[in-house]
Parts: structure tokens; C-alpha cells; sequence
């Protein structure tokens, strides 16, 4: 303090720092007023007046020091921080302050009229007092206003979330017991199908045990079948990768005759034919691997090393060029694959394995039977209905003589049964 002044500070970081500050600010204390002259009655009179006067003002000053105090509570007791007006009482009491001291002085020597100003400046600073006390309750009370709306609101939301809660736990109970239910009858239907697949596999394994002569013929047919399913992917990939297919077709056999042009599909039948029975062995083995389980991929998965997977291996890399693997799928991993002793499990190998299954079933078949053999049908062979069996129906009905354009599949002697080889006909000139 200098000269009677009360200089504004930093606000104090802690809240119950500034009540304690305040509190010694706002007690005021009347110091007194001496004199060594001997005023007259008048002047004596009008002095206490005026005294009587400033000591009420004084009075009302620690009254309202008392609101000023409660002011600094109510702004410690709640979240307020509004150093605006925490500064802003400093000043009001620096000048109250001041103000009070003028209205000391003003009785030393007696001055009426600055005792009057004193007086009224004092009476300003406390009206300002009063306003920010206003001002800080009403703001106080506009935030809880504030909140209490918000919370209002908040709640009105979570009870209509809860009872959508609610109605969603109900719904999905519900669900839930459908899901249960569907659950077991899905159950019931695995079960009754997979107890129907068995008894198929069953009735199919049995089937193939009881091969015997007689039943050869399904073999044979099988053998063609998988040959001719496995033909239809092939084209397939190879027109999709960009081949010439009659390029492709002349390749395996030129200056063929066909009779329209979709029969050029026999010539990559031939193909696979030709490379599936290279090398015929005769030689017994034994077909019960393969015959134990239905999917003859299977057999490849349980033992990747047994001879239906070396016999298996062995001609899929005799069919499947590397660079016709490469158009196809961009890559070589299926021979790659092959070639480090596995069996890649895709589609289009195991329409491979499928068609290998019957062709190692009737090598077995064969070589069971004392006096089999293989034969095959040159190109340009007069055809013989007695040993080959022509397909597209090309044999018109009038007997002509043709001659063998394509053999798709060999022929067999099995026992004492012969198995017609599949042939591609067209009818001969009458110079040949």
C-alpha cells in the first residue's frame, strides 16, 4: 500500500487465497479523528454530522465487505473462474480504499465538501461491489439453469433409449429362439443327410468291390466319361488364355477331316487319351486304396506318396504343358506343387484325379486277368464295326466304308472280352 492505496495484484491461483485477502480488505476500521483545536459548538455540531455520517457509510461498507466476502465464496464453491471479475473487485476495492482514506482526511482539516465527494465515491464503490456480486450470482445461476436443462433433456433421451433397449432385447430373444430352433432342425437334416451320403459311399464302394468281368463295361465308360470331362475345362481355359484352337487341334493331329467344326473338340480328347495310356503297364497292383474312399482325392490327401499318387503326378505333368499351365493361370504353382510331392486341391486337378482314378482302376482291372491287352487304331485304318465303335453317330445308314481319322480311346481285350476302341471317322473316297 502506498499512500493509503491498495495496489491490484495477480489473482491468487487458489480461490480460498483471495477470501482470506479480501476478508482483511473489506474490514474496515474507523481510525479516529483528533484535533488540537478547539472548534465551536457550531463547527463541533456540524463536525459530528458529518462524522456520524461517514462512520454510517463506514458501517455499510462492512456490510457490504461481508457480501463481498460471501461474493468470493460462492465463486470458490462452484466451478466459476472468471478472473475478469476477481480483477475487476481488486480495483473497486483499491478504489474503495482510497476513497475511505479521503474521507479520513477530509475531517483533518474539516472540509465539508470533500467529505461529502469522499462519502459519495465510497457509496459508488460499493454500488459497483454490489453489481458484480449480482452479476456472478446470475451468471451462476443462468449455468445451472443451463445444466439442469441439459441434464433434463439428457434423461428424456435415455429412458426413450432404454425402451428401445428393451424392445431390441425383446426382439432379439426372439431371434434367438428362432436361431435355436433352426439350429436343431438343421442338425436333424446333417445328420439324416450325412447317415444318406454314407450309405451311398457305402453302396458305391461296394459296388466297385464287386467288379468282375461282367462289370468292366462301367469302367470302360467311366474312363471315357472322365476323359471327355476333363477335355471340356481344358478347351475351356485355353480359349479363355487366347489359344488358336484349330492351331491347337491341327498340332495334335494335321489335315483331319471333320464334319463340322465343334468336332474339333475329339482332337484334345485324343490328346488326353494318348498321354493317360502311354506306357499301358500291365503289371498287377492293388486297387483297394483307391476303392476305399469315394473322392479319390482323398487317397492323394491320406498317403501323397502311395502309386495312385506317383501314377497320378506322373501324367499330369505328361498333360499339362508348363507354358499351357503358365497361360492358364499365370503362374506355375500347380506344377511346382506336383512336382515337390503334394496335390494341390483346386478344381481343375482334381477333374484331373477323378478321370486318373478310372484309368488306374482299369490298368488294375487288366492286369488282373491273364491274356488282357491294348490296342490301338492308326489313322487311315479301315473302319471295323467288329473292334471299333464309332461316336457322333457318323455311320450313315447306308453301309459305306470309312476310314479313322482320330482314335479318341484305345481298345481292350480283358479275359475273354474285347472293349471296342472309340473312334473319329469320315466316310472314303471311292479311289482310296
Amino acid at each position: 500500500m502506498e499512500g493509503g492505496v491498495i495496489k491490484p495484484t495477480k489473482p491468487a491461483s487458489n480461490i480460498s487465497e483471495i477470501t482470506s485477502k479480501f476478508a482483511k480488505v473489506c474490514k474496515f476500521r474507523s481510525i479516529g479523528v483528533f484535533s488540537s483545536e478547539n472548534p465551536s459548538h457550531l463547527q463541533h455540531h456540524k463536525f459530528s454530522t458529518d462524522v456520524k455520517s461517514s462512520v454510517d457509510g463506514v458501517q455499510k461498507s462492512d456490510s457490504d465487505g461481508a457480501n463481498v466476502i460471501e461474493l468470493i465464496e460462492v465463486c470458490s464453491n462452484s466451478n466459476w473462474s472468471g478472473h475478469d471479475d476477481v480483477l475487476k473487485v481488486f480495483d473497486i476495492m483499491s478504489e474503495l480504499k482510497l476513497a475511505y482514506v479521503q474521507l479520513q482526511e477530509a475531517h483533518i482539516p474539516y472540509d465539508p465538501d470533500k467529505i461529502k465527494t469522499a462519502d459519495e465515491l465510497v457509496l459508488s464503490n460499493l454500488d459497483k461491489l454490489c453489481k458484480v456480486r449480482r452479476a456472478v450470482k446470475e451468471s451462476q445461476f443462468q449455468k445451472s439453469n443451463s445444466l439442469s436443462a441439459c441434464l433434463t433433456v439428457l434423461r428424456a433421451e435415455i429412458k426413450v433409449q432404454e425402451k428401445l433397449l428393451e424392445r431390441l432385447k425383446a426382439q432379439a430373444k426372439k431371434k434367438d429362439a428362432e436361431i435355436s430352433y433352426l439350429k436343431r432342425e438343421f442338425q436333424d437334416l446333417d445328420g439324416k443327410n450325412r447317415m444318406l451320403t454314407e450309405e451311398i459311399k457305402c453302396k458305391e464302394r461296394e459296388a466297385i468291390k464287386r467288379l468282375n468281368l461282367s462289370s468292366v463295361d462301367n469302367v470302360v465308360k467311366e474312363v471315357s466319361k472322365g476323359i471327355h470331362d476333363f477335355a471340356k475345362p481344358l478347351i475351356a481355359l485355353m480359349k479363355a488364355s487366347g489359344w488358336d484352337l484349330d492351331e491347337a487341334a491341327s498340332s495334335i493331329q494335321d489335315s483331319v477331316v471333320y464334319s463340322v467344326r465343334s468336332h474339333k473338340k475329339y482332337a484334345f480328347e485324343a490328346y488326353i487319351s494318348r498321354r493317360m495310356f502311354y506306357r499301358f503297364s500291365l503289371k498287377s497292383h492293388n486297387v483297394d486304396d483307391v476303392l476305399r474312399f469315394n473322392d479319390p482325392i482323398d487317397v492323394l490327401i491320406e498317403d501323397p506318396n502311395c502309386k495312385f499318387a506317383e501314377f497320378c503326378r506322373t501324367k499330369y505333368l505328361l498333360i499339362v504343358h508348363p507354358r499351357m499351365e503358365a497361360s492358364f493361370f499365370g503362374n506355375l504353382d500347380q506344377k511346382n506343387f506336383v512336382l515337390s510331392g503334394k496335390h494341390p486341391i483346386t478344381p481343375f486337378y482334381q477333374l484331373f484325379v477323378k478321370m486318373a482314378r478310372w484309368v488306374w482302376l482299369l490298368q488294375g482291372i487288366a492286369a488282373s486277368e491273364p491274356e488282357s491287352e491294348m490296342f490301338v487304331v492308326n489313322r487311315g485304318t479301315e473302319f471295323s464295326d467288329y473292334y471299333m465303335e464309332s461316336i457322333e453317330g457318323l455311320l450313315d445308314e447306308q453301309k459305306g466304308r470309312y476310314k479313322v481319322e482320330l482314335m479318341i480311346t484305345p481298345g481292350f481285350r480283358i479275359g475273354n472280352k474285347l472293349f471296342k476302341s472309340r473312334v473319329y471317322v469320315s466316310k472314303l473316297n471311292n479311289g482310296y
